[in-house]
């Protein structure tokens, strides 16, 4: 018989809730109901959503439209077997297909964001086995990325510390430094950027062998791993020439970008480039059910069934008649309320209020596109030198954010070299009003102010 030696294992021995945690507490907040832009937990507290959940609520919780859209789609059938389509798939992906850079018409509906990037990954490997191109298979990412946790979607990830305990098991995916202006370890000493990390992309590919190299996979905006690094201008322009000089497929990983985030339908408007593949999830439901989708070009779609009659890849719940009617009502809801150009208006005014926050000692910098921000915290602001990991700095600035009412997310662990660095992000509901953007601001502020001083 074990013996539990310490009060944390009795706790988890005594836990009533059977559930297998994600994080161990003492306690959890159980949330009762959300309406508009906040949460309420069954004590009775008031929480303002600035993360929308993980950048997911777009269109904000408890929208009645998106409950009767359920209601209707539950009355008729919510899972039909795999031999039909169903009428809110079909027009799903064709509304999906209207949003999407010209040429990505191809919509494959999966249940999350890490389905969507394997589905990418596999996707961009039978591309290239039936043009004949048998020896393609890697994937090349970037440090500080985050695709999934699946063990393909992991093995596409830069994020070192969610990489370390199963590094057995995953595949040997090159990894090129990422776009991060700030901490640019080829610019730190010259005027102006030089756009190396892109041209990185290239030197890899040549050390690798193109004949071995599938696609490469990267954030338009980085999420949670980096909150709100987007590249210098031309860097997505070299990436796309780079890639079709060696026939590599370019994956945009859109999971957190996708329909609106960053101000436009998707993130990789703002460049003007196009890429071969897309895989995208949080803001196609808000939420509402889990769904997610794997969007191809024409040419991919082609080159894939000009020999064959399968796709030979699907997840059960792929594609269901209810999830798709539910993201449906969703995208109907966010066109009817032009919510996309108002998030863009919006994450500008909630952009400069916040970038006031770099007076205080501890800031380093406030970057952000849309109404996807992140804030990055430093000991020392001429050095740009990091907090030393087991001071828990984020941590303790998002807990005290949560004590006054308002929800941010932790930025991942490692955003400098895989241990060190601390950031937070913020992504609210496209429907937050500036009075609500403000509160949030003071309230982050105070709690930056407040954790400085204690530190």
């Amino acid at each position: 018989m074990r013996f539990f030696t310490n009060e944390r294992e009795s706790n988890q021995l005594n836990s009533r809730d059977h559930i297998f945690h994600r994080a161990f507490k003492k306690e959890w907040p159980v949330v009762s109901h959300g309406e508009g832009v906040y949460i309420f937990d069954t004590d009775g507290r008031r929480y303002l959503d600035a993360c929308a959940g993980v950048h997911v609520v777009s269109i904000g919780h408890g929208v009645p439209e998106i409950a009767e859209a359920m209601k209707k789609q539950s009355e008729k059938i919510c899972f039909p077997y795999g031999r039909f389509l169903s009428e809110p798939q079909i027009e799903l992906a064709r509304r999906v297909a209207g949003m999407t850079p010209d040429g990505l018409s191809r919509v494959f509906f999966v249940s999350g964001g890490s389905e969507a990037t394997e589905t990418a990954m596999k996707m961009a490997r039978k591309y290239h086995v039936e043009n004949g191109d048998h020896r393609k298979y890697k994937v090349i990412t970037r440090w500080q990325s985050w695709h999934g946790n699946t063990i393909g979607a992991l093995s596409m990830s830069g994020r070192s510390i969610w990489r370390d305990d199963y590094v057995p098991y995953l595949l040997d995916f090159p990894h090129i430094t990422p776009p991060i202006p700030y901490r640019c370890p080829y610019c730190s000493d010259r005027n102006e950027c030089q756009l190396t990390c892109a041209e990185e992309l290239e030197r890899i590919i040549n050390q690798e062998g193109s004949e071995y190299i599938s696609a490469f996979i990267a954030e338009p905006v980085l999420g949670t791993s980096c909150a709100g690094v987007a590249p210098p201008a031309e860097y997505w322009r070299i990436v796309r020439d780079i890639c079709d000089h060696h026939n590599i497929l370019f994956i945009a990983d859109e999971v957190v970008t996708g329909f609106g985030r960053t101000g436009l339908d998707f993130g990789m408007q703002h460049w003007d480039v196009t890429p071969d593949i897309i895989a995208t999830g949080k803001g196609l439901s808000s939420g509402y059910t889990p769904i997610a989708a794997t969007i191809a070009t024409e040419v991919i779609y082609d080159a894939i069934y000009r020999k064959n009659d399968a796709f030979v890849h699907g997840h059960t719940y792929g594609a269901n008649a209810l999830s798709c009617a539910v993201a449906l009502e969703v995208q109907n809801y966010v066109r009817d309320h032009e919510l996309v150009s108002r998030c863009r208006c919006l994450g500008d005014i909630m952009l400069e209020q916040m970038k006031a926050f770099e007076d205080l000692p501890i800031v380093g910098e406030v970057r952000g596109k849309g109404l996807l921000i992140g804030v990055e915290f430093v000991a020392d602001k001429t050095k740009r030198t990091p907090f030393e990991p087991q001071l828990g700095l984020t941590g303790k600035i998002v807990n005290r954010c949560m004590d006054k009412g308002v929800l941010i997310m932790p930025g991942a662990p490692g955003l400098i070299d895989g241990v060190k660095g601390d950031h937070i992000a913020v992504s609210p509901p496209y429907i937050i009003t500036e009075e609500e953007i403000a509160h949030s601001v003071t309230v982050m502020r105070d709690s930056i102010v407040e954790v400085s001083n204690e530190i």
